[in-house]
């Protein structure tokens, strides 16, 4: 069975930085779940040239990487500190480069950064409308930390972390399903004969 690859974006615009630090916790606590290739991006990786692409010709090299990574993962965890409301703008420009079915069915694991608890809903108001477009399975505990929830920009609240774990139990029950559907259909029959 090849192994699943799950791809972990965060808007970040700068290192270190909580919501990467946010995004890492999640990927890792599906890992430890489930046998997964984590492969983790920040939007810093696109390159400069991200906003002035207007075509997904244009992009830079290091952006479409991104892009191409995050359409053949099996699953994502997707982060972005919150600025105006929302996320941010280089996060939804680089989204608007992946192709409209690429996502479909895929879990989608949602997380965001602010500086206090009244941001909270960016998750359910901005990104989840994000992926619903894309018909992606986003998991149902989305994940909002702030700032208080760090610590020398590690994450350290308790019931964060416990989010985390919901976020990622969910994510890795996904992507194990997901898994089992790709088996050929003998070796899923043999496995259901144990």
């Amino acid at each position: 069975m090849t192994r699943l690859t799950l791809v972990g974006f965060s808007a970040n615009l700068q290192r270190p930085s909580k919501t990467r630090a946010l995004v890492e916790a999640i990927a890792e606590e599906a890992a430890a779940r489930l046998p997964v290739q984590v492969r983790l991006f920040d939007v810093v990786d696109a390159g400069p040239g991200l906003g002035a692409a207007w075509s997904r010709a244009d992009l830079p090299l290091p952006a479409r990487r991104i892009v191409e990574a995050i359409e053949e993962a099996d699953g994502l965890v997707v982060g972005s500190p919150v600025y105006k409301g929302a996320y941010t703008g280089l996060f939804k420009h680089l989204f608007d480069f992946v192709e409209p079915g690429a996502l479909v069915n895929r879990p989608v694991a949602l997380a965001a950064t602010g500086g206090g608890p009244r941001h909270a809903l960016v998750v359910e108001h901005a990104l989840r409308p994000l992926f619903g477009f894309f018909s992606a399975l986003a998991v149902p505990s989305a994940v909002y930390a702030s700032e208080a929830d760090f610590r020398n920009g590690a994450l350290v609240a308790p019931a964060i972390r416990a989010r985390v774990a919901e976020a990622a139990d969910q994510l890795a029950a996904l992507l194990g399903r997901a898994s089992a559907l790709r088996e050929p259909p003998a070796a899923r029959l043999a496995g259901a004969g144990r």
